[in-house]
């Protein structure tokens, strides 16, 4: 079969990378004007204070901390909107695989609508369309991280281990590694409606120990695995909740204090808001190397190599062109 992950074209992988990379700076930079609480440093949109947004003079705003980091973000969600545009362009031209061609089409898409969905919070100037804006900037990361990992060529010692039939990955990891991105998207909405609206802070936590829960039992399903692609798969994993397991940890310590051992938290200071914006940016983190661990599972078990669970004849949901490795069980 053709289309397999090696045969991509090098150029096709080298811009979903990029991709990835240049989608952290309207996400990181939306991260802070959500901390800051600048969406509104201007009323209008998609001009800037009546002006055209790529002619607005930002630089005499540096003094005035929101404005110029709103319009910042403004700028780098019009970056990754060229960057989209030049990763469809790019995968048209050298990669010929259906999947690949149609996956870069609805990343454009979706950055597309998240544009959208930005100006829609400035027009009607509603805190839900900001936490709603947020929480598909989460999807859209996501989105690209997984593109990125599925186009990507896997290294000598993963080719050497494709023959491979994993023997020791069960049901119950499989299908909780299927559930883990849901729970971390629940988990986010519940932080957005903390961190946007100020609600449910104990369901935030509860989501928290759930989302704990089902990492570390899926961590640990996966550290047994024979697979070596899962169980890289698995130290991303752990590294992304080992990080927002920290800052989680900080970012409450710098909301709320710490009244046990007698901290105070200051409202807005500098250490608030990069702990904050950088525990919102953990989350997509985390669920990006969720859904990659997900993919990567749904796609060994449709192609057999998951002895314990039963090949999935879905070849309209998952791409059939996933090429058997010689010597792998059909």
């Amino acid at each position: 079969m053709e289309g397999s992950s090696k045969n991509i074209a090098p150029l096709v992988q080298k811009m979903a990378i990029a991709t990835i990379l240049v989608a952290l700076l309207p996400i990181g930079i939306g991260s802070v004007v959500t901390t800051l609480k600048a969406g509104m440093a201007f009323a209008d949109w998609p001009t800037s204070d009546g002006e055209n947004m790529l002619l607005y003079n930002f630089f005499k705003d540096i003094r005035h901390t929101d404005r110029f980091v709103e319009h910042t973000h403004r700028l780098a969600g019009m970056l990754i909107g060229v960057f989209t545009i030049a990763l469809v362009v790019v995968t048209y031209w050298k990669e010929k695989t259906r999947w690949v061609r149609l996956w870069s089409i609805s990343i454009l898409i979706a950055v597309i609508i998240q544009g959208l969905l930005g100006g829609l919070r400035v027009i009607q100037n509603a805190q839900a369309m900001a936490m709603v804006h947020s929480i598909t900037g989460g999807l859209f990361f996501g989105l690209c991280f997984v593109f990125a990992h599925s186009v990507r060529r896997p290294g000598e010692l993963e080719r050497q281990q494709d023959a491979a039939k994993d023997s020791r990955t069960s049901v119950a990891v499989f299908y909780m590694a299927l559930l883990l991105p849901v729970l971390v998207v629940g988990q986010y909405f519940l932080g957005g409606m903390f961190r946007h609206l100020g609600m449910m802070l104990h369901e935030h936590v509860i989501g928290a120990m759930v989302v704990f829960m089902g990492s570390v039992f899926v961590i640990f399903g996966l550290w047994r695995s024979d697979s070596v692609r899962l169980r890289n798969r698995m130290k991303w994993l752990s590294a992304a909740l080992v990080l927002q397991i920290a800052l989680g940890l900080g970012a409450w310590a710098t909301k709320l204090g710490i009244p046990a051992v007698g901290y105070v938290a200051s409202v807005n200071n500098l250490l608030q808001s990069v702990v904050c914006s950088l525990h919102t940016i953990g989350g997509m983190f985390l669920l990006a190397t969720s859904a990659t661990v997900a993919v990567e599972l749904w796609l060994l078990a449709e192609a057999g190599y998951l002895a314990k669970i039963p090949a999935h004849p879905s070849a309209s949901i998952v791409p059939t062109n996933v090429q058997r490795p010689e010597g792998s069980l059909s």
